[in-house]
């Protein structure tokens, strides 16, 4: 059998490590229980740079290196699969998640390193790319699902079909990761009073899927967004989709693994990874989340404080609080009263803009109105609302702004605005790749490194204001200075008609906006 190095990315270095790789954890335990050696090395819990990584992929003798991220790992990622062709050899090297699904052919000609990219759900692929590599079985054109080099030639093969019963996926492998020396002690965070004083916290991803459409998102083929076809040359290339293979796990699945979490660890909070727990509470007819508040309550898991109807004890809590997402247009009264009771904390709500035309644009299914009211329909629940804001969207003018501001006056709402970033895998990105090109002088990679820095603004999809403007006005918001914003529009206006647009849209082979899902299995065995 294999003897396998999974190696984490560092992300994100400007905080803490917090979270466990969710989904390489989980490949772990499919390649643990299909008889493979496994071992992990979590540079970003560790952090200890890139001569560490080069001792560890010499400690032993590798049959399989493998890695994968989001986007905004790739710099690292680059390096390290640079550093396994010297130090591990003789070493097969995976690589698979978003980095590579959403542009698989530009990653393989990027990282000539890398030997087989797996695209879109890996948890059938990967044990069969692996029972192939332990047949010394090289040849990749019957393979479902992955990226390969053909006599020199990248090659992408038709998508896998996605597990329809996901409760067939085992749960992740954290022994293998540093959860004591680093994750649980990163266990607070800001976001209300009992996810501050969190002692054990770990993430838990409850759902796979989204049936909003919001323009800026992606999800890589997991939600079964993703098809490949061929591109106008005649050759395979990914495509995305309007299409969802929506999946959650049961409620008993849950609580059972949440039960283990706290039996086996201690933890006293659960983070719902999950991309918007609204989404599933509709598309599950409003049964869902109202079974899983249910049977959390009956699993012992609700903290003394919301069953005893007290204020929150910071050392005397035996239950388990937990986060997720919301949407102000989909969130129930009713249902967010039940998740308070379960335990909920905070929800993230992805507001964006408090502007009537960008919010039609976007695709998110919400409007001015209801992101007002969605603060105070939550507050009244007794959990904190989380806003996201963010500027810079293509048709972000004066006049969206200023909506925006007023709104977060009204509101009471300190943010920071985030820019409009096309991420690979989102409409936006295949939308605007030919302008994204343009302000990168013509190297795309160049875009593609800037992208692991949050905080930085890259390219600009703004057809009205360039990267430059988009700073200042990022203040002016976060300050709600309309007197600032209206000294601006009165400069800007002189030169409005002799300026051309920053970023112009163009249709891509790379996305289609219908509803094409990728097809589906029943399960994982």
């Amino acid at each position: 059998m294999a003897k396998i190095l999974f190696i984490n990315p560092v992300v994100r270095e400007e905080d803490v490590p917090r979270h466990i790789p969710y989904g390489m954890a989980i490949l772990a335990e499919i390649a643990r229980k299909s008889g493979h050696a496994v071992q992990v090395y979590d540079a970003n819990a560790w952090r200890k740079g890139f001569n560490i990584v080069k001792q560890v992929l010499e400690a032993d003798h590798w049959d399989v290196v493998a890695i994968g991220g989001l986007t905004t790992t790739y710099n690292f990622i680059k390096e390290v699969c640079r550093l396994a062709k010297i130090h591990a050899a003789d070493s097969f090297l995976i690589a698979g998640g978003g980095f590579l699904t959403s542009m698989p052919k530009e990653i393989m000609d990027w990282v000539p390193q890398i030997d087989l990219g797996i695209i879109g759900e890996a948890y059938i692929t990967f044990p069969e790319v692996l029972a192939k590599v332990d047949n010394k079985d090289f040849d990749w054109g019957n393979t479902l699902g992955v990226v390969h080099r053909d006599n020199g030639k990248i090659t992408v093969n038709k998508e896998r079909p996605n597990i329809s019963d996901i409760d067939t996926i085992p749960w992740p492998a954290w022994d293998l990761f540093p959860l004591e020396e680093i994750y649980l002690k990163n266990s607070s965070s800001l976001f209300s009073e009992e996810a501050y004083y969190a002692k054990r916290r770990i993430d838990v991803n409850a759902s796979y899927g989204c049936n909003l459409v919001c323009r800026y998102c992606w999800h890589l083929g997991t939600t079964g967004d993703m098809i490949v076809r061929e591109d106008p040359t005649g050759e395979n290339d990914v495509a995305f989709t309007y299409g969802r293979n929506i999946r959650y796990h049961s409620p008993d699945y849950i609580v059972s693994l949440v039960k283990h979490l706290k039996g086996e660890y201690g933890i006293d909070f659960v983070n719902f990874l999950d991309e918007n727990l609204m989404t599933m509470d509709r598309y599950s007819k409003m049964t869902w989340l109202d079974e899983l508040c249910r049977k959390w309550i009956e699993g012992g898991l609700q903290p003394d404080c919301r069953r005893l109807n007290v204020p929150f004890d910071q050392v005397e809590n035996h239950g388990v609080f937990w986060s997720g997402t919301s949407h102000a247009a989909l969130h129930r009264p009713e249902i967010l009263k039940k998740m308070y009771e379960a335990g909920c904390t905070h929800l993230v709500y992805g507001l964006e803009s408090f502007d009537k035309r960008i919010l039609k644009k976007l695709g998110k299914g919400s409007t001015s109105e209801k992101n007002e009211q969605s603060i105070s329909i939550c507050l009244e629940s007794g959990i904190k609302p989380i806003p996201n804001i963010i500027i810079g969207f293509p048709e972000e003018d004066f006049k969206s702004l200023r909506n925006t501001i007023e709104s977060l006056v009204k509101l009471g709402i300190h943010a920071k605005p985030h820019f409009a970033t096309a991420y690979p895998g989102s409409e936006w990105y295949y939308t605007y790749k030919d302008s994204i090109i343009e302000q990168y002088d013509g190297n795309l990679e160049r875009y593609i490194m800037d992208l692991g820095d949050a905080t930085k603004i890259t390219a600009t999809i703004c057809h009205k204001f360039s990267g430059m403007e988009l700073l200042g006005l990022q203040e002016i918001v976060a300050k709600k200075d309309l007197r600032l914003l209206d000294l601006a529009e009165k400069h800007w206006n002189k030169s409005d008609e002799s300026i051309k647009p920053y970023a112009i849209p163009k249709p891509s082979h790379n996305f289609i906006a219908e509803k094409i899902s990728a097809p589906m299995l029943k399960n994982l065995k």
